[in-house]
């Protein structure tokens, strides 16, 4: 940040290919003024300059203004940079758009000097011809402008840093002296003085940057700026959004916040204070009745829920119509109650061990009851509708995100949605789990890519600053837990949990961003936990002063009721009575929770009734004139694509197998059931690394054009306006996230066919979680059908100890038939595969891979199938 001063010599070694290459890295971030900075000292310049015209004036003036040189140009190479950047290309349209200092500065430059020595102050504003010193100017109105930009810019940045974020406070905030009008030049006299701020912005750049004229007067104190500024940025929400390097998506966050917030009305605040009554009373009441059972309870962070109410309620207002939510098992239970509307009789049913009359129940066993997912189809009295879905999760945390992920990918495939304007995922994440669990950051890399975006998630962190016994510092090396989306340029809100109304606030904004720009959004709701990692573990063992200070510390639920009181919006009766209004709707639920039967649950009956049924031989053939149509199209080209030669070979080839019938291989049996089923309807999703020319280059899904890399998917067009069609995907670089994925996506219809494939069958065990806690348990445990099938290249074709297993013995041990039981002798009577978890094969012919996989679809049930798959 000071002038630069370097000899010639040290230029020269700065040139050096070496420094170069840090220098390179250095400038970036800065902007094009900051760069010019780096590019070349004052002192190498101006001699070159000199060199090359001696004769030439090397800075220009206007009128009234006077040449200072070796000024500390921090705006040039400080946060303001992107801001400085467009209005000198205002400038460069219309000179007079911009402020006349700027216009000096700017022509300064244009005519050739170096940004060190550009900057001519104006004439004073009282029209004064007379040219002030360097000690005039300071703390003129003639420099109120930049500078307040300068803290305005500083505050956007960094005011999170001094935000009361922390509902215990249990750290003193930081003095951040960036945040200091001393700073930037202003003085203690400056602070009742009016500054002259309004009109001197830039239209491409909204809020307090293009007007920072904050009471629209004509005149603000800068005492009054300093305050507003403190009161958007460093109050109870912090607001992370400077990483974002579209300008368009901050402008829209400077605008929703960058203003004297409406107060909330008498009946909003009243039902911002129902939601929360039914949050605190649900988890006192399950304290109350089941003292001894593990709840994990959303006590210290409640005020979720009322964030979350009203983000549906926005998010259905926006077009929202399919909401697919995924989280743990802190809080919820009372997201399930209390959002989502599961019937709060069946939870004490669950709780009670009461079970339903269905084969193999496991929903009272043990932990099981508070990872069950549930649906609910919500009306709203103008005659909309929302589906909301929880998704079945187990205990290994933030597993169930891809599958979210994945099963709203589905939905907005067959609505025909492609931005996710009618679907919605919300992940709900721990905070030490969200910075702690790599699947984080693999399903985050699904935020921007074609075949995997959603329109945008919902990140929640529900943060209690612990994770079981681990203090934040044990638990991550960054701030916040919630850093990760800082990767991925989505905006971070902070909200102090203890604050429902700035909590409803944020909600909504995140809805709001995600409905305009369709990109991931986290919220930081950062509160406490006020038991142990389950109500019967001792917290104290760990975190002696933390818990010290929970013990004492009132509910969100008790301050929000007393400030209302106390604001006069409304009585201490009226309070009481939405409390007792609320546990009388509990203990109703309870009585009633023994004789209850589920409701909106008939999934389930339809789920078990195959059992009863035997399967029989399945017809998976196909005519002759279907097998011929798409034989045809798995060579046919358009007659412009230039395909590659040794391709020509192997399709011509294909072509020849196909028309004798001999010796079809692997890959062209697969395209011919892919291609048969297509016709038939059914869409077909391969995903995997490699999967569209395929690890062996046995699949060639999807053709390149050598002169144009134009694509050509062959199954894309067996026939002309095609309406079923298939995709065939090369994925990240990813098992754990993608196999998750595609999961989820095989969970939405029976009528389509997912396959996920291995690179190599060996690393099938990245996704070992997957794989055990959902895919060999999902019918048993999480009352969920799928068909999805694994294809894990397996044998020794070349190939080391590395990359040729899939370890099948693990999958045939995780098969669940009873080992005991022979099965009928008679066809007719057998149900082994309707009573098995899965199928574990190993095709010996390409036809038995194209029968097995048109099975999957032809029966009346859904299995995952395991294929063991060669590679030649």
């Amino acid at each position: 940040k000071q002038p630069y001063t370097r000899d010639i010599a040290s230029e020269e070694a700065r040139h050096s290919p070496t420094m170069s290459a840090v220098w390179g890295t250095v400038s970036r971030g800065f902007s094009y003024l900051g760069r010019q900075m780096l590019r070349r000292s004052p002192r190498a310049w101006l001699l070159e300059r000199k060199l090359a015209a001696p004769n030439t004036s090397i800075l220009r003036t206007t009128p009234g203004m006077q040449i200072r040189t070796n000024v500390t140009d921090t705006f040039a190479t400080g946060t303001s940079n992107a801001y400085i950047d467009q209005m000198y290309l205002n400038w460069k349209e219309d000179p007079s758009s911009v402020h006349g200092s700027w216009a000096a500065y700017f022509e300064n430059l244009d005519a050739g000097a170096d940004p060190t020595d550009a900057f001519a102050a104006p004439p004073s504003l009282g029209g004064s011809t007379s040219i002030p010193s360097a000690e005039a100017i300071d703390g003129s109105l003639s420099e109120d402008f930049p500078r307040a930009m300068l803290l305005i810019r500083a505050h956007q940045v960094r005011g999170h840093e001094m935000a009361q974020l922390d509902p215990l406070d249990l750290e003193a905030r930081p003095y951040i002296s960036d945040l200091d009008p001393l700073k930037f030049g202003f003085k203690d006299i400056d602070f009742e003085r009016g500054l002259k701020l309004s009109g001197h912005g830039v239209e491409s750049v909204k809020g307090l940057l293009y007007n920072a004229d904050i009471n629209r007067d004509g005149m603000t104190t800068l005492s009054e700026l300093q305050n507003f500024l403190q009161q958007v940025y460093c109050n109870k929400i912090g607001f992370e959004y400077m990483h974002i390097p579209e300008i368009d998506k901050c402008n829209w966050i400077r605008e929703r916040i960058e203003i004297h917030n409406v107060p909330y009305t008498k009946e909003q605040k009243r039902l911002i204070l129902e939601r929360l009554t039914f949050a605190d009373v649900f988890e006192r009441f399950l304290a109350t009745k089941f003292g001894t059972a593990k709840r994990f309870g959303l006590e210290g962070c409640e005020t979720m829920i009322p964030g979350m109410k009203a983000m549906v309620d926005r998010s259905s207002e926006l077009g929202v119509r399919n909401i697919v939510l995924g989280m743990a098992h802190r809080g919820r239970l009372s997201v399930l109650c209390n959002v989502v509307r599961k019937p709060a009789e069946q939870i004490f049913k669950e709780f009670k061990g009461i079970t339903d009359d269905t084969p193999d129940d496991w929903s009272v066993s043990g932990d099981v009851k508070y990872h069950l997912g549930t649906q609910f189809d919500r009306k709203y009295p103008d005659g909309r509708s929302l589906h909301l879905e929880v998704l079945a999760n187990p205990s290994h945390l933030e597993a169930v995100n891809p599958l979210v992920l994945g099963k709203s990918r589905a939905k907005m495939f067959f609505e025909g949605d492609a931005e996710g304007v009618h679907t919605m995922p919300i992940l709900i994440h721990g905070d030490a789990a969200v910075a702690g669990q790599g699947i984080v950051y693999e399903h985050m890399q699904f935020c921007h890519l074609p075949e995997y975006q959603t329109g945008g998630t919902v990140h929640i962190v529900c943060n209690n600053q612990v994770g079981f016994t681990a203090d934040p510092t044990q638990s991550r090396s960054t701030r916040y837990a919630s850093d990760i989306g800082k990767s991925f340029s989505a905006p971070v809100f902070h909200v102090n949990a203890d604050h429902p109304e700035e909590v409803t606030r944020v909600f909504e904004i995140a809805a709001a961003y995600r409905a305009k720009w369709h990109s991931d959004v986290f919220i930081d709701l950062i509160g406490y936990r006020r038991h142990g990692h389950n109500e019967i573990d001792q917290p104290f063992f760990t975190q002696p002063l933390m818990y010290k200070e929970i013990a004492k510390h009132p509910t969100a639920l008790t301050q929000y009721a007393d400030r209302l009181v106390k604001e006069g919006t409304l009585t201490e009766a009226e309070v009481k009575e939405t409390h007792e209004l609320v546990v009388d709707i509990f203990e109703k639920a309870f009585t009633e929770s023994v004789n209850y039967k589920s409701q909106g649950t008939e999934w389930l009956a339809q789920l078990y009734e195959y059992r009863n049924k035997v399967a029989g031989t399945m017809l998976t053939g196909v005519s002759d004139e279907l097998f011929e149509q798409v034989s045809a199209a798995l060579t046919r080209l358009p007659e412009s694509f230039s395909l590659h030669q040794q391709l020509k070979r192997i399709l011509k080839a294909k072509e020849d197998t196909l028309k004798t019938g001999e010796n079809i291989d692997w890959g062209t049996a697969e395209a011919l059931a892919f291609g048969t089923l297509l016709i038939e309807g059914v869409h077909v999703r391969l995903s995997g690394q490699d999967s569209q020319r395929g690890t062996f280059s046995h699949r060639h899904a999807v053709l390149h054009d050598q002169k144009t890399g134009e694509q050509f998917i062959p199954l894309n067009n067996i026939v002309e306006n095609q309406e079923t069609k298939c995709s065939i995907i090369s994925s990240p670089l990813s098992e754990f996230g993608v196999l998750g994925f595609e999961l989820g996506y095989s969970q939405q219809t029976d009528n389509q066919l997912v396959l996920w494939e291995a690179q190599f069958g060996d690393f099938s065990n990245g996704a070992q979680v997957i794989v055990d806690q959902f895919l060999s348990a999902m019918e048993n445990k999480w009352h969920v059908q799928s068909g999805l099938v694994l294809l894990l290249p397996h044998g020794y074709q070349g190939m080391g100890p590395e990359h040729s297993s899939c370890r099948i013995e693990r999958f045939l041990l995780m098969c669940d038939e009873e080992e005991s039981k022979v099965p009928p002798i008679d066809e007719a009577e057998r149900k082994q595969i309707q009573n098995c978890n899965w199928q574990v094969v190993n095709c010996t012919t390409p036809a038995n891979y194209f029968h097995v996989l048109r099975r999957q679809i032809h029966r009346d049930f859904r299995k995952p199938l395991i294929v063991a798959a060669p590679k030649d």
